[in-house]
């Protein structure tokens, strides 16, 4: 693999992660409510810039935190929203850092005080979460990295290994056990 060092793109960060939703305002102001994020600026146009094709949009952007925007794009004259239904629906999901385990928890009782059933929190050794959804279907993560140095540096070093025993075996790698040990 190439060095990240050498590579000839130097990249500064995700600019914005873009989603569809059904409706902009629901979406605004859910994910003001639920999750505190500031509605920052809005582009609504006929035509889709990139294409010249005409389907009116508006496309909404959300402070996430640490210069991280989510945005998302009502499209009121496509077909109804779905969701990819050879994919399950734990596996595409919006994951947000929280500072620690006391925030997940406060977190936690302050999404299911707006009437919304939420999972966990789930271990996953090096981090602990909290799973809901939003009004479009979208499956929301939040996440309390509670991992050590170690821990992380030892994750890193077995990557690789990982990556190509599983594309040898397709079978899961056991090179990080030690991650749910501490759980059991």
């Amino acid at each position: 693999m190439t060095r990240t060092s050498s590579h000839p793109i130097k990249l500064g960060g995700v600019h914005h992660a873009a989603y569809r939703c059904k409706d902009a305002r629901e979406t605004v102001q859910w994910y003001e409510r639920v999750l505190g994020m500031e509605y920052v600026s809005a582009f609504s146009e006929d035509h889709v810039p990139s294409t010249g094709e005409y389907d009116p949009y508006m496309h909404v952007f959300l402070d996430a935190g640490n210069d991280n925007v989510l945005a998302f794009f009502e499209l009121p004259n496509q077909k109804d929203m779905g969701r990819d239904e050879n994919t399950p629906v734990w596996v595409q999901h919006l994951a947000f850092r929280v500072a620690d385990e006391d925030a997940l928890l406060a977190a936690k009782e302050h999404v299911e005080s707006e009437g919304i059933e939420v999972l966990g929190p789930t271990h996953h050794g090096i981090f602990k979460s909290i799973y809901f959804f939003d009004p479009n279907g979208h499956r929301v993560e939040l996440a309390a990295d509670i991992g050590t140095d170690e821990q992380y540096a030892e994750l890193k070093r077995v990557a690789m290994p990982m990556l190509e025993e599983w594309s040898e075996t397709k079978k899961a790698p056991r090179h990080a056990d030690w991650l749910h040990q501490a759980n059991k």
